[in-house]
């Protein structure tokens, strides 16, 4: 991975913050992004120092496209041009049954997890694709299992801004096949972050760990490796594909 350059959205923290050390481990060049908590997106770089690649840190709402924008300019200026982009920003959303449900919530859930997906991937191709003078590269969404399932109690929205991930990721794939851009999606299933670590979260994660064959919660760091797979020459026969790690769930 020593001459990649690669984006990872939502990179300071749990999925996203393992998908970012393995690549800096392997020598890629990588920028993270945060919304909120620039002091954790600075310590992780500090952190990351002594690694092979380089690390940037950079805030974005990637649901917003002049964020976006900003981005991908900064990462042209100070890495170099993309070959490598993890979609990573997700949101839970606002929980409730169909009945509770408000617009307002409901467009702030699309515009992280389906929006920022395509605004970055829009911005990815026209640095990649031969068409715009690159070389070709990799794309990696993360979805979830709940975008096979339907998203479960109370998550149906959630699950299906998933779904949607998982139905972009299978016809971005094809679109691209022949401009040497491959377009996969890792696909988790519980995987133990700080998300949980919200009133409830961990009792209602030991619950649903209880219906994995595996009978645990997956680690973040299962799901980088996953990532850096795909993002590999090891995988440049793979593209149009969901990768679940999930424990056979």
């Amino acid at each position: 991975m020593q001459d990649q350059i690669a984006i990872v959205t939502g990179g300071s923290g749990g999925i996203g913050r393992a998908i970012a050390t393995r690549l800096a481990a392997e020598g890629a060049k990588v920028c993270i992004t945060y919304l909120r908590n620039e002091h954790r997106a600075e310590e992780f770089v500090r952190q990351l120092s002594s690694a092979p690649g380089d690390v940037i840190a950079v805030r974005a709402d990637t649901g917003r496209e002049e964020d976006v924008a900003a981005l991908f300019q900064t990462v042209d200026r100070k890495l170099g041009r993309l070959t490598a982009l993890v979609n990573n920003a997700g949101v839970l959303g606002a929980e409730g049954r169909i009945d509770q449900v408000q617009p307002g919530p409901l467009a702030e859930l699309w515009a992280t997890n389906i929006t920022g997906y395509f605004l970055c991937a829009r911005e990815a191709v026209r640095r990649m694709s031969p068409r715009h003078g690159g070389r070709g590269g990799a794309i990696v969404n993360i979805s979830s299992m709940a975008g096979v399932r339907g998203g479960g109690e109370d998550r149906v929205a959630y699950g299906a801004s998933k779904g949607a991930v998982n139905a972009f990721t299978l016809g971005l794939g094809k679109e691209l096949a022949l401009e040497g851009i491959r377009v996969n999606a890792v696909v988790p299933g519980h995987v133990d972050t700080e998300i949980h670590d919200a009133p409830g979260g961990r009792e209602r994660l030991q619950r649903a760990t209880q219906l994995v064959p595996m009978k645990r919660a997956g680690r973040p760091e299962e799901v980088a490796e996953a990532v850096v797979l795909l993002l590999s020459t090891k995988a440049s026969f793979v593209t149009s594909t969901l990768l679940q790690v999930a424990g056979g769930a």
